[in-house]
């Protein structure tokens, strides 16, 4: 299943004591598609940068660089769907762009996405997810 990860779902999924860690894993082994750009890339890094250390940073989103099961997306159109938060654009577009099945958040920003028809995006919480892949 192709999906596009917001960071802080991203964030509660990778530590291996978390309720979440099964997510990771199964971005890890391939069981899903990561998609990204190289903006949600960059923000991935920021905000580990932020939260962890730098060596701890770099080694996640180098294991998210180097996976063949991580889907690099380059939108060529910029939908700009979302006014509440206009930097989670970009985790839009890069669904829309990759026919990613989900975008899973928690972000209520989100929630936009369930009002328009097109382009249609099915959007979950981490919870939500997590339930499905279990």
């Amino acid at each position: 299943m192709r999906i596009v990860l917001d960071t802080n779902c991203l964030i509660q999924s990778i530590s291996q004591r978390s309720r979440y860690y099964a997510i990771w894993e199964s971005l890890v082994e391939g069981k899903n598609t990561l998609c990204v750009t190289n903006e949600i890339i960059t923000e991935y890094l920021e905000i580990l940068q932020r939260l962890t250390d730098y060596e701890t940073a770099e080694a996640i989103v180098k294991t998210i660089i180097n996976s063949k099961f991580v889907e690099f997306v380059v939108p060529y159109y910029r939908f700009n769907i979302i006014t509440q938060d206009p930097d989670d654009n970009k985790f839009v577009d890069c669904a829309i762009s990759a026919n990613a099945r989900y975008i899973v958040s928690n972000d209520h920003h989100f929630d936009i996405l369930k009002t328009i028809s097109f382009p249609h995006i099915d959007v979950l919480t981490l919870e939500e997810f997590f339930s499905l892949i279990k």
